[in-house]
C-alpha cells in the first residue's frame, strides 16, 4: 500500500488533479495533503517530512498537486513493478541518467505536459525500470524504511528546490538505487520558470530563480566527494567547478535559455 503525500497551495488544482486522478484509483491507499496557502512551511523539505511522519504504509509517493496519474490502475501497477525492483532507495516518473550526450539524450521515461494549450511529451521513453543519477520531484516513491534512514535535508534544501536531486544522491551514497519507472503522468504545469524575460534572466545568471542556484551550491557542495557531475531535471553540473562560473558560462556560449554542455567541466 502507498501512502500520498502532497503539498498545496490552491486547493481547486489540488482537486483537480491529483486528488481526481486518486479517487479513480482501483486500490486502497492513505492520502496526506499538506495546507500551505498560508505559509506554513518555507520549503518542501519541512513540509514533506512533516507529512510522511503521518504515513504507516510500505511507500510513501511525494506528489505535486498538478499531476494527474495516467490510468485508474496507476498505484497498482506502480507497486507492483517496484515490488518487483528488490532493494531500492528511490523511484519516480522523470529521471535523469548518467548516460548521453546532453541533457535531453538523458531524460527518462515520459511526462505529458500541457502548456499554453498544447501537449508535449519529456524524456526518452522505457519500457522497465532504469536506473539513474536522479529523479525530479514531480513525483518520489520511496519505501518507509528508507525514509526512515534518510529524510529530506531541510538544511541544505531551505527553499523549494533541489530536495528531489538531494535526496537521491544521498539514497545512493548508501547503496540504494534510484530507478524511473515506466508508468506515465501528465503534468499540468505551465513551465512559468522557463519563461522569464531576458533581463531576469541575465539578473540570476540563469533560467532558473536565484533561490535555486543559491540551494544547487549548498547541495553540490554537499555531494561533491561523491559525484563529478549532478544531472538534474533542469541542467547538468560539475561539482569540481562553482556554481556561478558554470551559469556564466552558460550564458555566454550558448544564449540566453540553452542548456549547459557538461563535457566542457569535467576534470
Amino acid at each position: 500500500m502507498i501512502t500520498v503525500v502532497c503539498i498545496y497551495n490552491n486547493k481547486q488544482v489540488l482537486e483537480e488533479y491529483i486528488i481526481n486522478s486518486l479517487k479513480k484509483q482501483s486500490c486502497a491507499y492513505q492520502l496526506i495533503t499538506i495546507d500551505n496557502t498560508q505559509g506554513r512551511f518555507s520549503s518542501a523539505a519541512e513540509a514533506f517530512n512533516y507529512g510522511a511522519r503521518q504515513a504507516d504504509t510500505k511507500y510513501i509517493m511525494f506528489v505535486h498537486p498538478d499531476i494527474e496519474l495516467c490510468s485508474n490502475t496507476w498505484l497498482i501497477e506502480a507497486e507492483n513493478i517496484i515490488e518487483s525492483m528488490g532493494s531500492f532507495g528511490v523511484a519516480g516518473v522523470a529521471g535523469m541518467s548518467e548516460i548521453g550526450l546532453d541533457n535531453r539524450e538523458r531524460g527518462r521515461n515520459i511526462i505529458t505536459h500541457l502548456e499554453d494549450k498544447r501537449e508535449w511529451e519529456w524524456g526518452n521513453r522505457i519500457t522497465r525500470p532504469e536506473i539513474v543519477q536522479t529523479i525530479d520531484g514531480c513525483l518520489i516513491i520511496t519505501p518507509k524504511t528508507v525514509y526512515d534512514q534518510i529524510k529530506f535535508d531541510e538544511k541544505v534544501c531551505d527553499d523549494w528546490h533541489l530536495y528531489d536531486v538531494d535526496y537521491c544522491l544521498s539514497c545512493k551514497e548508501l547503496g540504494y538505487e534510484v530507478f524511473a519507472i515506466p508508468l506515465s503522468v501528465y503534468h499540468r504545469s505551465t513551465g512559468g520558470y522557463f519563461k522569464q524575460k531576458k533581463g531576469d534572466v541575465i539578473k540570476s545568471l540563469g533560467q532558473l530563480p536565484a533561490e535555486y542556484y543559491k540551494t544547487l551550491s549548498k547541495v553540490m557542495k554537499k555531494h561533491r566527494h561523491h559525484y563529478k557531475m549532478v544531472y538534474t531535471t533542469c541542467g547538468d553540473y560539475s561539482t569540481s567547478s562553482p556554481v556561478i562560473w558554470q551559469r556564466i558560462y552558460n550564458i555566454l556560449r550558448a544564449g540566453i535559455g540553452l542548456a549547459i554542455n557538461p563535457k566542457r567541466w569535467e576534470k
